[in-house]
């Protein structure tokens, strides 16, 4: 399941506010994963985007008239809600937020809306003032106990300049949403799937830190990849300039013991752990509560003491746990003797020299090694498709 959006059947309402700009975007990046995108708009958002961009950018017809005669809804109004396979409103103003609570339908979004057995993405965006009002809180209510999913709204820097609660999401996160919607009825439906990703940085003192040069991607990847194929997971990182996934429950740890802890919780009922971290082997045995000075001397030495082996030390009955081996020499030996010692189903070796699967790139190299000695050899592919790969496996053996 390398793609969850490829030829899935999206209906995207646009209404009348600024923000309907960002919908332009999500359109685009629909598109271009293999989505087959279907727009209708309000004849109030006509006054903000051309149908034209939208038409340009799906290479589909726009809908923007249910009484137009080259009209879908003219000739058969449940068309487009019939095929779709999600409707999400982008951006949905406070006034179709009302007509869609009262089963108003009066334009091509709300009729698509009302007409459709889809699921529903309601994606606010407004005025603070007017999200906050009593009567969109009930609207919104009202919305959620019929089962839509209300997408956001997200705090920030408003139309109207004012600070809050009223921006429509950005599109990753409405991307991410759509997969989680279009993933709930998947293969991991029902499991709890933990991730953890990033590099632990060990504190010498306030300013310096033993750390490596993980930078997190595989991890996210992973737990990306989990979501869309409808599992709970859980993402234990350590700090990384990558955005939280949407629809991933992530618990944020900087130190080996901070993950220690957070993993031990988060698997007491999870149904698989994938360790995808970069733990610190050793840590300082004292950390300083100032900044040490340089001073005279040419050399410096650390005491250092051994961290706990998390991996080795969590178990569970019926937890299918995942490791990784990120080797510079004898990669698969160093795989399989780690396979053995932390009692895996499954490990992920790659060499960590190569310069398309080294730290920091969006593309890996790996050999899946599983405890009954068979080993598969992949070819270069994404860290999502990587992802992927690893979860068919574990997949396989939960089922």
């Amino acid at each position: 399941m390398p793609n969850p959006l490829e030829n899935r059947h999206i209906a995207l309402g646009v209404t009348g506010s600024i923000a309907c700009y960002k919908s332009v975007d999500l359109a685009s990046k629909l598109t271009q994963a293999g989505a087959l995108v279907d727009v209708l708009m309000t004849p109030e958002a006509t006054k903000f985007l051309a149908p034209l961009t939208f038409r340009s950018i799906t290479h589909r017809p726009v809908i923007t008239d249910i009484f137009a005669p080259e009209s879908e809804l003219s000739i058969n109004h449940v068309a487009v809600a019939e095929r779709a396979d999600v409707v999400i409103v982008a951006p949905a103003t406070a006034n179709t937020i009302a007509k869609l609570a009262h089963g108003l339908a009066d334009d091509p979004v709300t009729t698509t809306v009302l007409a459709t057995r889809a699921p529903v993405i309601v994606a606010p965006a407004m005025d603070a003032n007017m999200y906050e009002n009593a009567a969109t809180q009930q609207n919104v209510a009202a919305l959620q106990g019929r089962g839509y999913i209300i997408a956001g709204p997200a705090s920030g820097r408003l139309a109207s300049g004012l600070i809050g609660l009223g921006r429509m999401l950005e599109t990753p996160d409405l991307l991410g949403c759509i997969k989680v919607v279009l993933g709930r009825d998947g293969d991991l439906a029902n499991r709890k799937v933990v991730v953890s990703a990033g590099g632990t940085q060990e504190p010498i003192d306030p300013v310096r830190v033993i750390a490596n040069h993980s930078t997190g991607k595989m991890g996210y990847a992973l737990a990306e990849a989990a979501r869309d194929r409808g599992a709970d997971v859980s993402l234990v990182t350590t700090p990384t300039a990558l955005e939280d996934p949407y629809g991933v429950n992530v618990i944020k740890v900087r130190t080996a013991l901070e993950m220690r802890s957070a993993l031990l919780h988060q698997c007491s009922n999870a149904d698989a752990l994938i360790m995808a971290a970069a733990v610190a082997d050793w840590r300082p045995t004292e950390t300083a509560d100032h900044k040490l000075k340089k001073g005279d001397s040419d050399t410096w030495s650390i005491d250092l003491v051994k961290n706990p082996d998390i991996l080795a030390e969590i178990s569970g009955e019926g937890l299918i746990k995942v490791g990784f081996a990120a080797e510079s020499e004898d990669l698969i030996a160093n795989a399989q003797s780690k396979l053995v010692s932390k009692g895996l189903h499954l490990i992920v070796a790659n060499n960590i020299t190569a310069p398309d699967s080294g730290f920091g790139t969006d593309t890996n190299r790996v050999t899946l090694v599983d405890r009954e000695g068979r080993t598969t050899e992949l070819p270069l592919l994404t860290k999502y498709e990587v992802g992927h790969e690893i979860l068919d496996r574990v997949a396989k053996v939960l089922a």
